[in-house]
């Protein structure tokens, strides 16, 4: 089961993860998730926890997703990090309005 938080801005961030890392989460099962790419890995490197790749979302669904709309790419990226397809819609939709989705998944 996947662990869910939506916050403001990287401090944040920073604050639920250090959070989740005290109840046993290693940063390479907590993943960020912002609309804008870019922001998406300067958090995500700043923050030193992990990128969505084909080790989570696997060839075929990393090919498909460069060829989608970035709400797309993401809602597919937070289902393959423990979503459902349902939690992924309502995680982008927080991202459209400009928050930080940390999830934490083991």
């Amino acid at each position: 089961m996947a662990v869910t938080r939506i916050v403001e801005n990287g401090v944040q961030a920073k604050e639920i993860i250090d959070g989740l890392v005290a109840e046993g989460y290693t940063r390479d099962e907590i993943y960020i998730f912002a609309h804008y790419e870019k922001r998406s890995e300067d958090i995500t490197k700043e923050l030193h926890t992990e990128s969505v790749g084909l080790k989570e979302q696997g060839m075929m669904e990393a090919i498909k997703n460069i060829f989608t709309s970035r709400g797309d790419e993401l809602r597919s990226k937070m289902q393959s990090v423990g979503l459902t397809e349902q939690e992924a819609a309502d995680a982008e939709r927080e991202l459209d309005k400009g928050r930080l989705v940390v999830i934490a998944h083991k």
